[in-house]
């Protein structure tokens, strides 16, 4: 975390808040911490606060996953080379002067009217990132069409508009719980299958864990997520794909059928029901019965170049002794 009390002051409002990244590591306070940061910047710069939440989300992900990232960890997550910060032609890469920035054409803004404009300052990183999206206009097309200039990728602009949807339903940023994929009350079981061999369709291994259950078991979100995939696959039969706020794509494959209302771009919360085990795929649309049913259940992470499979057995094991 940053070791500087961050002091912000908005341009035309008195107030400042006083936060310490470092001095409160509670998810807590550094959720109540950010909250605070986006709200004053779309104070200022007229961005939802939800958009720079969902931002921040994509980013923060993409943190976890990629080891080119070199930027300091702090509140925000939103990334500038410091070539990019400071200007290209910029002969001291480290300058925090607005206007030596600007004059070599840095993208680098001083978000907190203290006369400097530092990447070791989230109000700063956070405030050339919202006025940069502010450009564009403050309605939902054009932030997207400001998302996709800065991005370059369709896949971020979806993710991160999923993230944006699920942060101004819900209304906090506290969205961090979890549920096991089937109700504990009903008969299941299921053991570390990823990694197997797959035979059908051509050689490949399994990309996700098996849990057996009967027909029309309930099957759960297992995250707040955004609906981003539904339909036939000839592998997974009747399967939904969901989108969580970290950036893993979580799969729900070989379903009897879906719950009424789960539709593409649904929003979802943990626990909350998508569909019903069945045996369907490894065929034509609507084939059933080529295997006793269950639900195939997979996680794929995004790293914002592609996506891979990873082994959902130990999460699932934690989100069934702490899922009520």
């Amino acid at each position: 975390m940053k070791k500087t009390l961050i002091t912000l002051c908005s341009f035309s409002y008195l107030i400042c808040f006083h936060l310490n990244a470092a001095a409160e590591k509670s998810p807590d306070t550094i959720n109540e911490n950010r909250l605070l940061l986006y709200k004053e910047m779309e104070a200022v710069t007229q961005i939802p606060w939800y958009w720079l939440a969902g931002a921040d989300a994509y980013e923060r992900g993409l943190r976890n996953t990629r080891t080119d990232r070199d930027d300091a960890e702090g509140l925000i997550s939103i990334y500038y080379a410091p070539k990019e910060w400071s200007g290209p032609l910029n002969p001291d890469l480290n300058s925090e002067d607005p206007t030596t920035i600007s004059l070599f054409e840095g993208v680098g803004k001083d978000g907190n009217d203290n006369g400097k404009a530092s990447l070791d300052e989230d109000a700063d990183v956070l405030f050339t990132f919202a006025d940069y999206l502010a450009d564009y206009g403050f309605d939902e097309d054009n932030i997207q069409i400001g998302l996709w200039d800065y991005y370059q990728r369709d896949q971020a602009v979806n993710i991160i508009s999923g993230h944006a949807a699920l942060y101004q339903k819900y209304n906090k940023l506290d969205l961090e719980e979890h549920a096991f994929p089937l109700p504990k009350q009903y008969n299941y079981s299921y053991r570390s299958t990823w990694g197997d061999r797959r035979g059908w369709g051509g050689r490949r291994i399994h990309e996700g864990t098996d849990i057996f259950a009967g027909y029309q078991t309930p099957v759960r979100a297992t995250s707040y997520g955004v609906v981003e995939l539904k339909g036939w696959n000839k592998f997974g039969g009747w399967r939904i794909g969901i989108r969580d706020l970290t950036n893993s794509y979580h799969y729900y494959a070989h379903l009897s059928g879906f719950e009424d209302g789960i539709k593409m771009r649904s929003l979802v919360a943990p626990g909350d029901v998508i569909g019903y085990v069945g045996s369907s795929g490894y065929g034509k649309p609507g084939t059933q019965g080529k295997f006793p049913p269950h639900l195939h259940y997979g996680i794929y992470r995004d790293n914002g170049y592609t996506e891979w499979s990873y082994d959902p057995y130990p999460s699932l094991r934690a989100w069934e002794q702490t899922d009520l």
